[in-house]
């Protein structure tokens, strides 16, 4: 009797009698080995394998030269603090200590691909005393010290722990060269450590003897690149701690970039609306004078005053100044929206039911946002309703407007043909990287999600007192 079961691995178990059963594994769960044991197999033959390796020697070196400099010239400083000479060796300790982690940023960039951004430079006082003060408040100094300093554990646990297994593994492979008369190969580290003693020697030194330590020898360069990467993990996570701007300075600089692409961006909005006044309205005020005057020289010549020529030009008058009238509303609106008066939940049923597309609107708001926020978040849903009916050939779009806490979110969903990017959204004049920016002025967040296919549902997360 046969019968068929699946497994919780997802393969077929046949039952074939009471005691005899026969294990059939899925497609998946082979595709899945086979793609698991090319990345255990092609791994050491990589370059990122070889690259840590490298990385981790040349970081171990530059470590041993910056605590030696560190031990050396703080010990003297730390000594001769009687005197004033002390002082001055652990200013420039401290300033040879930022001198090193700009060398590990550099090796960590250029090896691992690592980019750390680089912290501010050092500001000095006027004077050598404002510069002696200066370096012995140097918190990425003292920060880049105890890089140096807590790297050294790290460094011999990973030589220990990683660096050994490759070095084991060379002298296994080489053994077959190198190892007549010599009943196990040279090594140390973990697995020196870990094993038995002689666990490689079978008290022969024989073809068979042989072969199996080179066998080993495979085997341990296939867990090398492994150990080492657990290690340069480690040291990344330290160095992205200490050699990193510290979050005071990062937020600093987030908010001096946020700053220089609100002023960028009030900047042009101020040339767009000159150009749109000096373009457009201000053409159309001249046009509209030059009509009434010749309507007025019309008039001034009773006895070949020409009334259908008269009313031509004021007709023409007449519709530039409602022309006018509506580019000026709109220069107004763009500024300020008028809708907006009323509160952001009027503002947003007045883009629903404006949108080309039909939109369905949820609103809860427990409080009003500042109108700093409103405008925001009426500009974000403006925009993005706007890249719904170009780009996306989607037949219905939602807008959500819910409070959390302290935090407004607004969600745009539309059922297009997805596939949008943060950086390919709508075409060229979209703007949604100014309205990234927008958002990122008052600590917001924008995000998209698009899969192929869609639906594409853009979050904007604002402060409600930003």
């Amino acid at each position: 009797m046969t019968k068929t079961e699946v497994d919780g691995s997802g393969g077929d178990v046949q039952v074939l009698g009471e005691k005899e059963r026969l294990i059939v594994v899925s497609e998946v769960r082979l595709e899945q080995g086979r793609r698991l044991a090319r990345i255990v197999v092609h791994e050491p033959l990589g370059r990122r394998a070889w690259r840590e390796l490298l990385y981790f020697v040349l970081g171990g070196l530059l470590t041993g030269v910056a605590v030696a400099f560190i031990a050396l010239t703080m010990f003297t400083g730390i000594a001769l603090l009687i005197t004033f000479i002390g002082v001055i060796i652990v200013a420039a300790s401290v300033r040879g200590s930022r001198g090193f982690g700009r060398y590990h940023r550099a090796l960590a960039r250029n090896l691992m691909v690592e980019d750390i951004d680089e912290p501010e430079p050092f500001a000095s006082k006027p004077g050598f005393f404002g510069w002696l003060q200066s370096a012995l408040r140097d918190r990425v100094g003292w920060r880049a010290m105890w890089y140096s300093v807590l790297k050294v554990p790290l460094v011999i646990v990973g030589t220990w722990f990683a660096l050994s297994v490759w070095i084991d593994a060379f002298f296994c492979l080489t053994y077959p060269v190198w190892g007549s008369g010599n009943t196990e190969p040279k090594g140390f580290g973990v697995v020196w450590n870990l094993f038995p003693p002689g666990y490689l020697s079978i008290g022969t030194s024989g073809f068979l003897h042989g072969l199996s330590i080179f066998i080993t020898g495979l085997l341990l360069v296939l867990l090398a690149p492994w150990t080492m990467r657990l290690i340069v993990r480690l040291d990344r996570w330290l160095m992205r701690l200490l050699l990193s701007p510290d979050p005071v300075t990062a937020r600093m600089r987030t908010l001096e970039d946020d700053r220089a692409r609100t002023v960028d961006a009030s900047v042009a909005t101020l040339r767009r609306i000159e150009r749109d006044l000096h373009d457009g309205t201000q053409a159309q005020l001249v046009a509209l004078a030059m009509r009434l005057g010749q309507a007025k020289e019309k008039l001034a010549e009773p006895g070949e005053l020409d009334l259908d020529q008269v009313r031509r030009l004021v007709d023409e008058a007449h519709r530039g100044a409602k022309e006018t009238i509506v580019e000026l509303r709109d220069l107004a609106r763009g500024i300020h929206p008028p809708v907006l008066d009323t509160g952001l939940e009027g503002a947003l049923s007045t883009l629903a039911a404006r949108s080309t597309l039909p939109t369905e609107l949820t609103v809860e708001l427990r409080d009003r946002p500042t109108p700093t926020i409103e405008t925001i978040a009426y500009f974000c849903v403006a925009e993005l309703l706007a890249n719904v009916a170009q780009h996306a050939q989607a037949s219905r779009a939602t807008i959500g407007c819910v409070q959390h806490g302290q935090w407004l979110r607004l969600v745009v969903r539309d059922d297009g043909r997805g596939g949008a990017r943060p950086s390919a959204f709508g075409s060229s004049s979209s703007g949604l990287a100014g309205l990234t920016d927008r958002v990122h002025t008052v600590d917001g967040h924008l995000s998209i999600t698009s899969p192929i296919g869609g639906p594409t549902v853009v979050t904007v997360d604002l402060p409600m007192h930003g």
